[in-house]
């Protein structure tokens, strides 16, 4: 029998993304890499607990949950979430930041200082800059204070950014200008918390690192995980959670999160129909314009 392995979702580091599965083994994802699984028979999805504990009842979750977690675990991991307003007291030092992730996108949030960039590359952010450095209420009132006075948002849907992000600006200069605008009425506002450093407008652009450069349109995202269902693809790009493979129907969109809490083994692949490229019988959500635009609700 194939060995099972758990996935515990996708994380970011300055070598790239990688998978991270139970027990502390990882994957690296380059561009290029052949990326194939099936999903194991006879199980479901349980739980990924929270806080780094396992759930200690292996709940089942919804197949098409991007959370993977119980209601239970999903109070814990909210109750000590920064994100969530839960926590006052983090002595630690924080950025607030402006993400760009296409043409009238621009979000505002905060992290850790220690973190570096990885909240950026883990929300799959194109472009990037600092704003300010300063104490967690500061930070937290700083991101009020853009929501208020310029309606800068605290969150971007995903399935705005995947819709963007194979027709982004062709250049550094475009693509970072909207953030250069934002960052200079932003820190030009009176309000602004005191304790809050202003950071000077210096954009980050991720888009080579993603592999977002001359990006084919997806035809279509993964829906959910089932039991018995398979993936095989090349990987051509890879932004936040999202993993862009080319397969014999065209770019199809992987969110890993819904890859958290399944148990996965191994595939050889096979070209199929499709030139070698390889297929995903899982149910997958077609865009509209690609193929005949229609909704695809059954499998590849």
């Amino acid at each position: 029998m194939a060995q099972t392995w758990k996935c515990a979702g996708l994380r970011w580091a300055a070598e790239g993304p990688a998978l991270r599965w139970d027990g502390g083994r990882r994957s690296p994802l380059p561009r290029g890499k052949r990326v194939a699984f099936e999903v194991a028979e006879g199980g479901g999805r349980t739980c990924g607990g929270a806080r780094g504990h396992p759930c200690p009842v292996r709940a089942a979750v919804s197949a098409r949950s991007t959370g993977a977690r119980c209601e239970e675990c999903a109070r814990l991991d909210r109750a000590h979430s920064v994100a969530a307003d839960t926590i006052a007291d983090d002595p630690r030092p924080y950025h607030v930041y402006l993400a760009w992730f296409g043409p009238g996108m621009v979000k505002v949030g905060i992290t850790a200082e220690e973190r570096g960039a990885a909240r950026l590359l883990e929300q799959g952010a194109v472009c990037f800059s600092w704003l300010g450095l300063g104490p967690l209420m500061a930070a937290r009132r700083s991101e009020e204070l853009l929501r208020a006075a310029l309606r800068v948002p605290d969150r971007i849907p995903y399935g705005d950014k995947r819709a963007v992000r194979s027709a982004l600006p062709g250049t550094e200069t475009e693509r970072t200008a909207e953030l250069r605008e934002l960052h200079g009425r932003a820190v030009a506002l009176p309000e602004w918390p005191e304790s809050l450093r202003r950071e000077p407008c210096q954009p980050v652009d991720h888009s080579g690192v993603f592999g977002l450069t001359d990006l084919p349109a997806a035809v279509g995202e993964v829906r959910e995980l089932v039991a018995g269902g398979a993936v095989c693809g090349e990987l051509v790009a890879a932004a936040g959670p999202d993993l862009h493979l080319a397969t014999g129907r065209g770019i199809v969109v992987l969110d890993t999160r819904l890859m958290t809490g399944w148990e996965l083994i191994p595939a050889g692949g096979g070209g199929g129909d499709g030139g070698g490229l390889g297929e995903i019988s899982l149910p997958v959500r077609e865009f509209k314009g690609a193929g005949d635009g229609s909704v695809q609700d059954g499998l590849f």
